[in-house]
């Protein structure tokens, strides 16, 4: 198996490809001004060459008397001692008088473009042997006057690209020293910071950790939504997304901007631990568990987990629904032994008559209670109800009575298995505050307006504590001590239970309850009709 480089190993690899790079753009570029600078110097110099040569006293008195032999060795010293590749002098009438190519000699020299035949001096570049090379012309003039006699040409070589890189050679050894110096150095700086900002993993394992956690993720069942400390979606899975009814690209944006509902934006923006909260939101109920988190000390945001309880909330329904049943007929059964013993009781005293009046009053009390019941709410399953919990309010010493202004229709299936949640475990919470109470009282009002079913439960009891209004409807949470007496027909184990379950079905209707203390607790259900009534 190949082994891969380390962070450090990649950064100085990195660098030592871009030093070459850069070092190698240098080379060009010093290589290119080498070159143009031994071509200006060339020039001069055999501009200087050939004024000298031209210009000495001997080479002018020569070109007077006609002595080409000492013109041609003059010529011929002077390429030798200045290292030129060729010197033509030449006459007025452009004769070559002397040269390296015995070829030239009494040929006629092409001047070109050169304005040497007039008294002054040329510098070009000419084609010498195949390459490139300087060419000078400097004009030959009498010992008197100013008379052109001839002229110089001096040929020089330009330097070629392996002098032109001699001599940049030390300057760019320089320049590799230094850069390979500041790139090691700053490689190591760099892969030093970077691996103590990745908590020492190398990129290799924090792409696999990236690759983990996406496959963890969206491969969990549960929805998972992580926020920065200013509210932001930082982290969320497919079931997040589908759970709470938002666009899927969430990530970077605000709970206010993908329209998340109001409780559940409170319940993961709250700075507090959350566990086990229902929240309904998007036609769901949901169990929220939020979980602050920071690093080195430093918050950084938050993670919660979303799961769908919607089915178990159905089930917690129907199950509520039974215990209300169940507490009914063991509240009745237990009221008719007591009513059965007292007339045995009676009986066996020999007071028939009084065993008569006693059934009478019974049975007058039970029809009354019945008849204000019927007559005010005409849906026959949560009029059962108000006469059971009758029963269970009789048990405890308390009376149980329906506002006189209370009218209710016959509701549909649906409504009318979510209106008999609430009152139920309304009545449960009045029923176990106000049996503690000196004046033993609660009170159910029923109405439907403007398409709302309206159910107001009142009760003797202590009340609300002041700024818990709004917490009672929390799962878990109760104004009871753990010492004190269960509600009615609820396990100790259970409390906060149903506050929170008429809380949710209220909400999940598009409804709303709310609790109030004045002389007791108050508390104001609304549930939309949603739904046609049924004709009664």
């Amino acid at each position: 198996m190949t082994r891969r480089l380390s962070l450090a190993g990649q950064l100085l690899a990195l660098q030592v490809v871009i030093i070459c790079v850069v070092l190698a753009g240098v080379t060009a570029v010093s290589v290119a001004q080498a070159m143009q600078r031994g071509e200006q110097l060339e020039g001069r110099r055999a501009v200087a060459i050939a004024e000298t040569l031209a210009n000495a006293r001997a080479t002018r008195e020569a070109m007077d008397h006609g002595e080409t032999d000492y013109i041609r060795v003059a010529a011929e010293s002077m390429r030798s001692a200045s290292g030129s590749d060729s010197i033509v002098v030449a006459n007025a009438a452009r004769t070559v008088l002397a040269t390296a190519d015995p070829a030239e000699l009494n040929t006629r020299y092409d001047v070109g473009d050169s304005d040497v035949r007039h008294g002054r001096s040329w510098d070009g570049v000419t084609m010498h042997d195949g390459e490139r090379a300087a060419v000078a012309m400097a004009p030959i003039l009498a010992s008197r006057g100013s008379e052109v006699l001839g002229f110089v040409v001096v040929t020089r070589p330009y330097p070629g690209v392996l002098d032109a890189l001699a001599d940049a050679a030390p300057n760019l050894l320089t320049y590799l020293g230094l850069a390979s110096v500041i790139g090691i150095l700053g490689s190591l700086l760099v892969a030093r910071r970077v691996k103590r900002q990745t908590l020492g993993m190398e990129p290799a394992e924090i792409a696999g950790l990236v690759e983990h956690r996406d496959a963890m993720l969206h491969g969990i069942r549960e929805g998972v939504v992580g926020l920065d400390p200013r509210g932001r979606v930082t982290l969320i899975n497919d079931e997040a997304i589908r759970l709470l009814g938002i666009p899927g690209n969430a990530l970077g944006r605000t709970l206010a901007d993908l329209r998340v509902g109001e409780e559940m934006r409170e319940a993961l923006l709250t700075e507090e631990v959350e566990l086990d909260r229902a929240v309904a939101s998007s036609g769901r109920v949901l169990v929220v568990n939020r979980l602050p988190i920071s690093s080195r000390g430093k918050p950084i945001g938050s993670v919660t987990t979303l799961r769908d309880r919607t089915e178990l909330l159905e089930l917690r329904r129907e199950l509520d629904l039974t215990r209300h049943v169940t507490d009914t007929l063991r509240a009745q059964a237990h009221e008719f032994s007591n009513r059965l013993h007292t007339i045995a009781g009676l009986i066996e005293l020999g007071e028939a008559d009084e065993a008569v009046r006693f059934v009478h009053r019974v049975s007058s009390g039970h029809s009354e209670l019945t008849d204000a019941v019927t007559s005010a709410v005409r849906d026959p399953s949560i009029a059962a109800l108000l006469i059971a919990k009758a029963s269970q309010a009789s048990e405890l010493g308390v009376g149980l009575r329906i506002s006189p202004d209370s009218a209710l229709p016959v509701l549909d299936d649906g409504l009318s298995t979510d209106v008999a949640t609430v009152v139920g475990n309304l009545v449960d919470n009045a029923l176990d505050a106000a049996a503690s109470a000196p004046d033993r009282w609660v009170e159910v009002a029923l109405g439907l307006v403007d398409d709302e079913v309206d159910i107001v439960v009142r009760d003797s009891g202590p009340g609300v504590p002041a700024g818990m209004e709004r917490e009672v409807f929390r799962r878990g949470m109760s104004t009871k001590e753990a010492s004190e007496r269960p509600t009615v027909g609820t396990p100790a184990g259970e409390r906060g239970i149903g506050l929170s379950l008429v809380h949710l079905v209220c909400t999940r209707r598009g409804g709303s309850v709310s609790a109030t203390s004045e002389g007791g607790s108050t508390f104001a259900a609304r549930l939309p009709v949603g739904t046609a009534l049924v004709p009664s």
